[in-house]
């Protein structure tokens, strides 16, 4: 989960995987898979950098845990 910002100032924590594009209009619109549609303060590289470093995370937690099987 990624933190953003809606265009209210109010902050919300969204579910990176239901991301299906996003549009810089200039606001940011984030277009999820379910249909809705999501303004924030965020620019897109912005968003995409809290991706990639939210997925990253998650490789390094699994990297750890899997070399601690062996």
């Amino acid at each position: 989960m990624i933190k953003l910002t809606k265009i209210n100032d109010e902050k919300f924590y969204l579910n990176s995987d239901l991301i299906e594009f996003l549009e810089s209009t200039p606001d940011t619109i984030i277009s999820l898979t379910t249909g809705k549609k999501v303004i924030v303060r965020e620019t897109v590289n912005e968003v995409v950098e809290k991706i990639i470093s939210f997925r990253s995370k998650i490789l390094k937690n699994w990297e750890f845990l899997s070399s601690d099987k062996k």
